[in-house]
């Protein structure tokens, strides 16, 4: 019998001890930058000419690895392999299933350090983020795992006289898994680990930014013993084999965490119907966000302060459910400016090989040169009052910005910016600030900061995102804690970490038997 599940306990890097392991980490990972991978079809490796070059944003002329690019016609083989895999992986009881996960949990335990400093070189997470996100990955299998387990007994349905009624969940049947760059290992875990402990298999196509890590997270699965082709890992851009492997008649169902551009072409795509396609294809979808924090004229400052930096600014705001906006009430606007504004240029940005470096480098070029651009729009939307500015020649780096004086409409107050920069907004009372931050296409995470219930009281019915956050930061949800997914644009609020996550790999069969 399986523990309660437990969160998975963080890396505490002040201790002398864990730096030394982290730094002998990174000095391994570092003596494997360049090496090789391939696409993954049935437990084989398929080498290709065409390859991703996966680099650094720390050091861009450093490759982290090469990777074989797949094409369509690995594609139809994954889909393929995947399709008779799952004819008895769904046979595999569930507790059996669950079993691998509980495996793959401890193998990645073992290996945490590693797998973070694989982070720290690829997508330029600090250690404390790419420690964070190795805990999660963790967290994400040991709770489906139980999960799965709860799900397989028996479902309560009201007893009929003369007959014997049960109801059951099944697998869907094949699965394209689409997971984001900026958790790489922790989102791709937690939709391919439930994926396949639903009893689906699975065709996983990696960020194009980070197709190493997921690499590793092969790696573990195998070492897991997981049988071949329930994971089928297959790199490649999204214009050729994402949109081949969404529209492909077998494919059961998509589960995808990214943009909202992306989102929607693959929610539509996926809504027309393929010669020989049987069902309706089920979307699972994580997109954007543009999320707010609430000052109100009572709270404490300082505590609003800290929950607004590590907010806007861990892992450079490349988070859906980053801080990108505030708005603060005219009586405290000042002084909270006053106070962000120290507090922000006291950050070390650098290379996130070295621990003293909080804010890293953004993911790629087309990030950087994106989020410069909405600087020079926010610089005519509003006041700059810190940053702005790239801060090295080699590495993607940004100066944490901050542009004050920002007016509701603005475009950086709403659009989806995804880097280090955050937008100041004043309102006149607490009724104006409510209006505010419902003012976006988006509702995935929110906060207010303040002393008065009846502001607090509000916010929990009117401020609509998935996640609310009352007097804390707004990023760091925590499975089974605080199970994540929001409204509008921000996708299907599929709730991953929670209770009701598996549902939607699964669909349910009711059997009756008359005596």
């Amino acid at each position: 019998m399986l523990t309660e599940f437990k969160n998975e306990p963080l890396t505490d890097f002040s201790v002398e001890e864990n730096r030394r392991k982290m730094e002998e980490a990174i000095s391994f990972v570092a003596s494997k930058l360049g090496e090789e991978y391939d696409p993954i079809i049935g437990g084989k490796r398929i080498r290709m000419k065409d390859k991703i070059r996966s680099l650094n944003p720390s050091k861009f002329d450093e490759v982290v690895g090469l990777v074989s690019r797949a094409d369509v016609r690995l594609a139809e083989k994954a889909i393929d392999t995947a399709l008779k895999t799952f004819e008895t992986w769904k046979l595999v009881p569930p507790a059996e299933r669950a079993r691998y996960l509980v495996k793959a949990a401890a193998v990645m335990r073992r290996r945490k350090l590693e797998l973070a400093a694989w982070m720290v070189f690829e997508i330029g997470k600090n250690w404390m983020e790419a420690d964070a996100d190795v805990a999660e990955a963790i967290d994400f299998l040991d709770f489906y795992a139980r999960e799965m387990i709860r799900y397989s007994q028996p479902q309560p349905t009201l007893p009929y006289a003369g007959e014997d009624n049960e109801l059951v969940y099944i697998p869907l049947g094949v699965g394209v898994v689409i997971p984001p760059w900026n958790f790489p290992l922790a989102i791709l875990t937690g939709m391919t680990s439930a994926s396949i402990v639903a009893g689906n298999t699975v065709v996983l196509k990696p960020a194009s930014d980070t197709p190493v890590i997921a690499a590793k997270f092969m790696e573990v699965l195998e070492e897991a013993g997981l049988p071949p082709g329930v994971v089928n890992y297959l790199p490649g851009s999204g214009g050729t084999i994402g949109d081949y492997l969404v529209t492909h008649p077998k494919t059961r169902f998509i589960t995808f965490t990214g943009s909202k551009e992306v989102g929607l072409r693959i929610n539509a795509l996926a809504s027309k119907h393929q010669k020989g396609q049987i069902w309706i294809k089920r979307v699972i979808a994580e997109m954007g966000g543009k999320d707010t924090i609430i000052v109100d004229r009572d709270t404490d400052l300082d505590a609003a302060v800290d929950g607004i930096v590590n907010s806007a600014f861990g892992f450079q705001g490349q988070k859906c459910s980053a801080c990108s906006r505030v708005v603060a009430l005219k009586e405290v606007y000042d002084e909270l400016l006053r106070k962000l504004v120290a507090r922000v240029k006291k950050i070390k940005t650098g290379p996130v090989r070295e621990y003293e470096n909080y804010l890293g480098p953004v993911s790629s070029k087309n990030a950087f040169e994106s989020i410069l651009n909405y600087i020079e729009i926010g610089k005519k939307e509003g006041s700059l009052l810190t940053g702005g500015k790239k801060v090295r020649s080699d590495g993607w780096f940004i100066q944490p910005t901050i542009i004050a004086d920002v007016k509701p409409n603005a475009r950086i107050s709403q659009e989806e910016i995804f880097g280090p920069v955050l937008a100041i907004i004043k309102a006149r009372n607490f009724d104006e600030a409510m209006k505010i931050v419902n003012n976006t296409e988006y509702g995935l995470t929110g906060g207010v900061y303040s002393r008065k219930r009846e502001h607090l009281e509000r916010a929990r019915k009117e401020f609509h995102v998935g996640n609310l956050y009352l007097n804390r930061k707004i990023t760091g949800a925590l499975v089974a804690v605080q199970p994540f997914g929001g409204f509008n644009m921000s996708g299907t609020d599929s709730k991953a970490g929670g209770r009701d996550y598996l549902l939607l790999f699964m669909q349910a069969k009711t059997i009756t038997e008359r005596f």
